[in-house]
């Protein structure tokens, strides 16, 4: 007896949603009414929690995931802001990547 995969769900409703909330954040940010617009920050949390909720869906039905992920605006770096005191080089609870530390790179294995 062969073996065959079961779809959990499909994840197509899901990414109509957020279709949707792209088109809503879209719609939002082209008519901003100021920097904290809360139309506009409604919509980005509405998309965020879109994406996640695809994401979701996408790997219960399949075993994958997109390529992409939803910033915590705690983590976002100021342009304006000359120092680097909202960053915290040593949390360990951080799980975005960094990239390689100078002895994580071998030179060997170019």
């Amino acid at each position: 007896m062969g073996c065959s995969v079961i779809l959990m769900s499909d994840p197509r409703p899901a990414l109509n949603q957020l279709i949707a909330a792209l088109e809503r954040h879209l719609e939002a940010s082209s008519q901003r009414r100021g920097e904290d617009d809360p139309t506009v920050v409604a919509a980005y949390e509405d998309l965020a929690d879109a994406f996640e909720a695809y994401d979701d869906a996408l790997h219960d039905a399949t075993g994958e995931m997109t390529p992409l992920v939803v910033v915590d605006e705690q983590f976002m770096v100021d342009e304006d802001d000359d120092g680097d005191d909202d960053y915290d080089d040593d949390d360990e609870d951080d799980d975005s990547y960094g990239g390689l530390d100078d002895e994580d790179y071998d030179e060997d294995d170019r």
